[in-house]
């Protein structure tokens, strides 16, 4: 695509926040286009950034196998995470700031130094870690119905909405990140389990291929940057009212409950 049709795809995206979600994007991007996807995405962190939005991490989207047979796509992406995402554990999401809203629960660092490397590995991702959380990513899509390709969801910004962070942080040593057991509950019953491995078999390998990734496109991870590490199990759709608890064994719990204050 030319720029004019990129910022055209980034305006309609823009536009569906609204509350009325867009078509696929498949007339202008095909279903595989990561470039095309991603310049996309770009106009529009641009384009939030110059409206104030402040950047505080990203997420690693589709690195869970269960996530990825729900929505037809082979391979993991990215998203932005701004400051006005964050849901305070504990706190409320309106679900009239949403249009089809989805719940999966997730292990998330936060950094204590910079990733610069296009060659990081897990190892140097686990150096950089000041502490190791129990996260609920919200998702939602501006594409109908969730009939997404990897394009829609990678310029609909990883299909992100909101996010829930444990207040409660612990150090990464000791920790076992492949083998934490996770259980999400809606109004207290159990709507989805899963394991720390669902994540690129390891959350460390989906941090290191983010941070190879931002690094290369010459975008790199900063020390107090917030990274959600992708769905240890498969999402929820969420219903105005539901409460939603997210524990991983190990690390911790966060919840939030979905209605308007």
């Amino acid at each position: 695509m030319d720029q004019v049709d990129l910022e055209h795809v980034a305006h309609r995206l823009r536009d569906a926040y609204s509350g009325e979600p867009i078509a696929p994007l498949r007339d202008w991007l095909a279903p595989t286009d990561a470039e095309g996807a991603y310049a996309v995405q770009a106009i529009n962190t641009r384009y939030w950034e110059a409206q104030g939005r402040r950047i505080v991490g990203r997420k690693a989207g589709l690195t869970a196998e269960a996530v990825q047979k729900q929505l037809g796509v082979d391979q993991p992406d990215f998203g932005v995470l701004f400051d006005d995402m964050r849901v305070a554990d504990g706190g409320r999401l309106d679900p009239a700031r949403c249009i089809q809203a989805k719940a999966e629960a997730e292990i998330a660092f936060v950094l204590g130094a910079d990733l610069t490397s296009p060659d990081a590995s897990p190892s140097d991702v686990a150096a950089a870690i000041a502490s190791v959380h129990a996260a609920i990513e919200i998702v939602d899509s501006r594409i109908a119905d969730w009939k997404i390709a990897f394009a829609d969801t990678v310029a609909d910004n990883g299909s992100s909405a909101f996010f829930v962070l444990a207040d409660a942080g612990l150090p990464l040593a000791g920790l076992d990140l492949e083998g934490a057991a996770m259980t999400m509950s809606v109004n207290g019953a159990v709507a989805s389990t899963g394991i720390g491995a669902a994540a690129l078999g390891n959350p460390l390998n989906a941090a290191a291929w983010l941070a190879r990734t931002l690094a290369q496109a010459g975008e790199p991870l900063k020390a107090g940057d917030i990274l959600l590490a992708g769905a240890l199990g498969p999402m929820v759709t969420l219903q105005a009212g539901d409460e939603v608890r997210a524990e991983v064994a190990g690390i911790g719990s966060c919840s939030f409950t979905f209605k308007g204050a």
